[in-house]
């Protein structure tokens, strides 16, 4: 059996994508795997046709593995399909469809898997973010991923348990990037209702997000152009970059999932040992909780 990995992420336009392909390629180069990274430009139907011309590629130029984010749904079960039954390895990354169970018992000897961070810990912990800059409680914006994202979901449910009693939550969608989040603050801002609403905190399910959200508060509602930002993934380069200039005032870290799925199917392919049907990464606070204050107010 061949190397050769295809690993097929969202877009090119956000910064934890980037950093997935650039962890894909460092350990791959690494582990001596030949390793084709695709971009789908976060559109479900284009990721389709770059995961099937792998999949339908002669025999000889088939990947072992595909790693993929999908962009949408259920995670694309007929093409997982496809790639199990043509013995091609089919890995997960930040998605957890629920047939992934049913096409490992039917598919025993080829790696179908999922690698991701613990999403609900990472809304959990900007949850309690949120409770320790507002231990008295308050009005939360959160800006969320798309709205059939299992990550938007479970990311939403974390923070609503950290955040505990006494806070007030709005929700917007985005699909994780500045535009997409500075649209959707903009649509709201224009409501009616938005006044009985001055958000205390800005609460974004990614760094860029939070950028864009801000950006329409500042130019279409300067007198809350300074409410504090909270984001997600924290790239050193990035989130935790913004906290340290000030532009956020905290982020959570997600680290890249990659790296790890593809040291598992390195192990597949030298020893046959196939990972475990889930893989979760622990997400950190940036800065550490214990390091935030009551913010005045």
């Amino acid at each position: 059996m061949g190397k050769k990995v295809l690993v097929s992420l969202l877009s090119e336009d956000q910064d934890y994508q980037v950093m997935q392909a650039a962890d894909a390629r460092a350990v791959g180069a690494r582990l001596g795997l030949d390793v084709e990274v695709v971009f789908a430009e976060s559109h479900p139907v284009l990721q389709i046709q770059q995961l099937y011309k792998g999949i339908h590629a002669p025999e000889a130029e088939r990947p072992a593995a595909i790693l993929v984010e999908p962009a949408a749904g259920e995670g694309f079960k007929r093409v997982g399909r496809n790639a199990v039954e043509a013995g091609i390895g089919w890995i997960l990354v930040n998605m957890r469809p629920s047939y992934v169970p049913e096409l490992r018992s039917a598919h025993p000897d080829v790696p179908v898997s999922i690698f991701g961070t613990d999403q609900a810990a990472v809304g959990r912990i900007q949850g309690q973010q949120c409770r320790a800059l507002r231990p008295g409680g308050g009005r939360v914006l959160s800006v969320q991923g798309p709205a059939d994202s299992t990550v938007t979901r479970e990311r939403g449910e974390g923070l609503t348990e950290g955040l505990g009693a006494g806070f007030e939550v709005r929700v917007l969608n985005g699909d994780w990037t500045a535009a997409s989040a500075e649209k959707a603050v903009t649509a709201w801002l224009r409501l009616k209702t938005t006044e009985a609403f001055a958000p205390d905190l800005v609460a974004a399910q990614n760094d860029l997000m939070a950028t864009g959200a801000q950006r329409a508060l500042t130019t279409h509602h300067p007198d809350w152009a300074k409410v504090p930002g909270l984001g997600c993934d924290g790239l050193p380069e990035g989130g935790q970059k913004q906290v340290r200039e000030g532009a956020l005032v905290a982020t959570v870290i997600t680290p890249s999932n990659t790296g790890p799925a593809l040291e598992a199917v390195a192990r597949w392919l030298e020893t046959g040992t196939l990972p475990p049907g889930e893989t979760l990464l622990e997400p950190a606070s940036f800065p550490p909780e214990a390091d935030l204050r009551p913010l005045g107010g």
